[in-house]
């Protein structure tokens, strides 16, 4: 009777402890994602190319994780041999694809559309996903909580009516196919339970071997070579060191600890932190929309991810 009555409150208290840590994680997954958009803005408004920053996330992330991933081949090679398809899986839906689909998108949409649709479907994907594969329950409350979160990126991104073009739909439609593979991540990362570290350097190397060899054959790395050496350092800084290992670590963390569903809404604070973080670097102070569009997400994030679980009671050990 005595150890029962120890038990349930010391799970509970177990429960509350992951719960923090994967909020914790989560926040400073979704700072890095707003460190990496205000300083793409920044690079860019320097003359650099989305492409440019782009293989800096890769390049230099990958280059990164290769001691990672030998260190791993060489312990345990059999859990790359026997899941090689796993892996493989994870590679496609967080690494290259995923890469030329988000700049692709914004050749044809405006970057409004990117603060709205590729975080609507890792947002709704990622709740459905999980209700499918893992079973965790789409609630009322966490319903409610998406649905808050997108009208404030609505309202933070001043999508208008007038930019729901036909051409800009292609790119829409190539934003929600990102987001829809950013989603299907987590949920494979959760189901097979993989480590967070080499997820993170199985992606950044198999872009290191795919996007970027692309990259400097159609470009030759020209804008690379021309730009101002200290633009340079600080966009290998922050893209590929803080942004290309950062955010893919961070989020297979809080997957491992929250669960896919909950851990997809979080970059959908990305936006809005970018709106305060773009203040200082770039000048830009946040409009009385962008602020109230920050605190809705924050409030619909705090509903959904404070919802009873399944999936983080049977999570990460």
């Amino acid at each position: 009777m005595s150890s029962s009555t120890m038990t349930i409150p010391n799970a509970d208290n177990s429960n509350n402890a992951q719960l923090a840590r994967g909020i914790a994680v989560g926040l400073v997954a979704a700072s890095i994602g707003a460190l990496y958009t205000v300083f793409a803005r920044w690079g860019i408004a320097r003359g650099l190319t989305t492409p440019d920053l782009t293989v800096l996330r890769f390049g230099v992330a990958g280059l990164l994780m290769l001691p990672v991933l030998a260190l791993a081949f060489r312990r345990d090679l059999a859990q790359f041999t026997s899941r090689w398809r796993i892996w493989l899986l994870i590679a496609l839906l967080a690494g290259t694809p995923f890469g030329l689909l988000m700049f692709g998108a914004l050749q044809f949409a405006p970057p409004s559309h990117a603060a709205v649709f590729p975080f609507t479907a890792m947002s709704v994907m990622g709740m459905v996903l999980g209700s499918v594969v893992l079973g965790d329950h789409m609630t009322t409350r966490r319903v409610t909580g998406i649905a808050v979160v997108l009208v404030g990126l609505v309202l933070l991104s001043g999508l208008e009516l007038s930019s729901l073009t036909l051409r800009a739909s292609l790119g829409d439609a190539m934003f929600l196919a990102a987001g829809t593979l950013w989603a299907g991540f987590g949920i494979v990362l959760r189901k097979h339970r993989l480590d967070p570290l080499l997820a993170t350097a199985v992606i950044s190397i198999s872009a290191l071997l795919t996007y970027v060899p692309a990259y400097f054959w159609y470009t030759g790395g020209q804008s690379l070579v021309i730009a101002e050496p200290y633009v340079f350092w600080v966009e290998v800084l922050v893209q590929g060191v803080i942004a290309g290992a950062g955010t893919l670590y961070t989020y297979s963390k809080m997957v491992s600890l929250l669960g896919p569903s909950r851990a997809a809404v979080f970059p959908a604070l990305a936006p809005g932190l970018a709106a305060l973080m773009g203040w200082p670097v770039l000048g830009h102070v946040p409009s009385i929309l962008e602020t109230v569009g920050l605190l809705l997400v924050m409030a619909g994030l705090i509903v959904a991810v404070t919802t009873a679980t399944s999936s983080v009671t049977k999570g990460h050990k």
